[in-house]
């Protein structure tokens, strides 16, 4: 066995404190849209752009990421990557129209791809005893998950007081802090023999990736007559060769032999099936809170704690808990709650207990099932294999994020548009209203007070609607995730040791 780096621990906190950063732009702009509509004014489909091209983006390049810092050395690039989370801050911050402001998120997804694959990669080479690194793992997964929990509640309070631009203005002096504690803490490493990057099957994964989710997401809203199937296939046509193009190199930018590993396979599917359902719900969920109670920003994210909370319980517990029970059981466990939470939203009454009751579901079933996905996913690939399992496993995380949003919140978008289409309005208000449950708010308040109450009355019972149906569909995908994740991993299989 290796020797184990004194300072070892003090790498982690650095690394946690980027992947904190990151995770938490995820979500932070939840409880800051109804701001940001106010003073950009983005239309719908702007809304749903802002809020999940980060993931989508930052999910594209990861594969790449992950390889070129395996290359170029792992330290560097994130160092490089979070300077560039930096500036990409500042410029979102500054943004006065929703196209920079997309282009700001795009920017930080390019920095926060270049730090992920490198803080789960260092934990594999600085970590080189199993238990320890198994702990290592469950803290990198809670800061993780509680990061994307964490998010709307920061975000919620930083709007309430300095206006949405300062989400993005708190991240410049931990930046700064990070990148010169990474200097001095972080160990340099890299892959021996690793040939150069390949552009052509770079630019394949992130451009079939991105066509793909956009395919997905313009087919849920403008149906077959629209130009997104021909982006679903063009997506789905370059991801085959880029794939096909893999296996044929000696030494590719992502081992797809890694697929071939049964559990692996499981940690991946079980991975983007959770996030994809988790990362709708909180986006779901936070403009519930806002527009169907009327909370301000502040007070929706507070109410989003309990999800931060019980994440971090999970996540800590679950290397305890795996050593002393099993995958198995782990996985069962933790996307269980994750099934039974989203089949309570989608048949009960919602009010705040069911909401909360979900919440904590989430964050335990999350913290549980991440973090147990995550160790599996690590010891079942070859150390030489790190940075591309590393990629896999949070390409998973953040597209499943994106996904969820892009598809599930679309379907949302779909199924509320279909319950608000009668209201007796001109077309510009019915249009208005049918985009978004901020616009009916919006709406609302130009109409006289029997007008608006039934105009509110109309849009929340829509939106609850939309929910109760996504979130049907979250419970049916998670089950169908677990059941195959459970078949895939072998009984006795051990995610704390080498394999």
């Amino acid at each position: 066995m290796r020797s184990r780096p004194a300072n070892r621990w003090a790498v982690l906190a650095v690394l946690c404190a980027s992947l904190l950063l990151v995770a938490m732009d995820a979500t932070i702009l939840n409880v800051a849209l109804p701001s940001l509509i106010d003073d950009l004014d983005p239309d719908a489909y702007e809304q749903l752009w802002i809020i999940d091209i980060y993931g989508l983006v930052l999910g594209g390049l990861l594969i790449t990421a992950g390889a070129a810092g395996d290359r170029w050395g792992r330290k560097t690039f994130f160092l490089i990557g979070f300077v560039l989370f930096g500036v990409a801050s500042i410029v979102s911050a500054t943004a006065d129209s929703p196209g920079r402001l997309i282009a700001g998120r795009v920017l930080l997804a390019v920095g926060g791809a270049m730090v992920m694959p490198s803080t789960l990669s260092l934990i594999r080479n600085v970590f080189t005893d199993p238990r320890e690194r198994g702990t290592a793992i469950g803290i990198w997964a809670s800061v993780a998950g509680a990061g994307a929990a964490i998010g709307p509640v920061l975000g919620g309070l930083l709007v309430e007081h300095y206006g949405w631009s300062a989400a993005f203005w708190v991240n410049v002096p931990i930046v700064l802090v990070t990148v010169v504690a990474g200097i001095l803490l972080l160990p340099e490493s890299r892959s021996p023999g690793r040939t150069r990057l390949d552009w052509f099957g770079a630019a394949q994964s992130v451009f079939g990736m991105i066509s793909l989710v956009w395919g997905i997401k313009h087919l849920a809203a403008d149906g077959l007559a629209s130009s997104a199937p021909v982006a679903l296939l063009v997506g789905l046509g370059l991801l085959a060769w880029f794939a096909r193009r893999q296996l044929k190199q000696t030494d590719p930018l992502l081992d797809v032999r890694l697929f071939a590993n049964r559990p692996f396979l499981a940690g991946a599917i079980a991975t983007l099936m959770a996030m994809m359902a988790v990362g709708a719900a909180y986006f779901l969920l936070s403009l519930w809170l806002q527009y169907v109670h009327g909370y301000s920003p502040v007070e929706a994210g507070v109410r989003m704690l309990p999800g931060a909370i019980a994440t971090l319980v999970g996540a800590l517990s679950a290397p305890w808990l795996v050593r002393r029970v099993g995958v198995h059981a782990m996985l069962g466990l933790g996307l269980g709650a994750l099934v039974l939470a989203f089949v309570a939203l989608a048949v009960l009454p919602l009010t705040y207990a069911v909401a909360a009751s979900a919440l904590v579901a989430f964050g335990l079933g999350d913290g549980l099932a991440i973090t147990t996905t995550t160790a599996v996913m690590i010891s079942a690939a070859p150390p030489e294999r790190a940075g591309s399992a590393a990629a896999v496993e949070e390409t998973c995380y953040e597209l499943g994020m994106g996904f969820g949003v892009a598809l599930l919140g679309t379907i949302a978008t779909v199924v509320y548009a279909a319950g608000v289409h009668e209201l007796p309005l001109s077309e510009p208000g019915r249009t208005a209203v049918a985009e978004s449950i901020g616009g009916a708010v919006h709406v609302a308040r130009t109409q006289g007070a029997q007008v608006s109450t039934y105009i509110l009355d109309v849009a929340q019972s829509a939106y609850l609607h939309a929910m109760a149906v996504t979130s049907a569909i979250s419970a049916a995908l998670i089950a169908i995730a677990t059941v195959a994740a459970l078949a895939l991993i072998p009984r006795g299989f051990r995610a704390d040791a080498e394999h």
